[in-house]
């Protein structure tokens, strides 16, 4: 089954300029278009820009997800390559995830002890 721009823009909650600026990156390389160049999306094209949402709403720069991407359409010969980046990613997102429940600890201790404490009030907790 082919969608149309508008359909993948309400099914992934994405704008269609999004859309557009994915595929004049190069992150749709197997994206179909009409003899007048409408763009065609596949089930497996929506699945991939499920998995470009993901690694972009999780920090990773485009460049690296079009490293990604070139990755996957050489083949199972880069499959390390892949997964070393992949790790690579997640433990970014680790270390990220570290610092905001920190930071939230934080707020949370500012939060609960607001009243005490003041709105300029530094002190450690």
């Amino acid at each position: 089954m082919e969608y149309t721009i508008k359909h993948v823009s309400e099914r992934l909650r994405l704008p269609i300029s999004t859309l557009r600026y994915y595929d004049r990156e190069g992150l749709m390389p197997l994206l179909k278009r009409t003899e007048t160049g409408t763009r065609k999306y596949s089930e497996t094209d929506i699945s991939w820009l499920e998995l470009v949402c993901c690694l972009k709403n999780t920090g990773m720069p485009i460049e690296e997800i079009k490293e990604f991407m070139v990755l996957c359409l050489t083949g199972s010969t880069t499959s390390e390559q892949r997964k070393e980046l992949l790790e690579q990613h997640k433990a970014n997102i680790l270390g990220q995830m570290e610092m905001l429940n920190r930071s939230l600890e934080m707020i949370n201790y500012k939060l609960k002890n607001y009243n005490k404490i003041g709105i300029f009030h530094i002190d450690t907790y």
